[in-house]
């Protein structure tokens, strides 16, 4: 089994996970309802996406 020869840095260590944070997620206003929606997905308000009805209302 490989060993490590020399101990890893703190500095080095944090330089490697830099990059495992995870940023905040980015919403936009839907322009028929103008609920926030995330951007490339269907609103679940209204069902429009890209200007477009997809989603048609269920009648209860």
């Amino acid at each position: 089994m490989a060993t490590p020869k020399k101990k890893t840095s703190k500095s080095k260590r944090d330089m490697r996970r830099s990059h495992d944070a995870l940023g905040a997620s980015s919403y936009t206003e839907c322009p028929k309802c103008g609920e926030l929606v995330r951007p490339h997905h269907v609103c679940e308000a209204c069902g429009t996406y890209n200007k477009k009805e997809i989603l048609t209302k269920k009648a209860k």
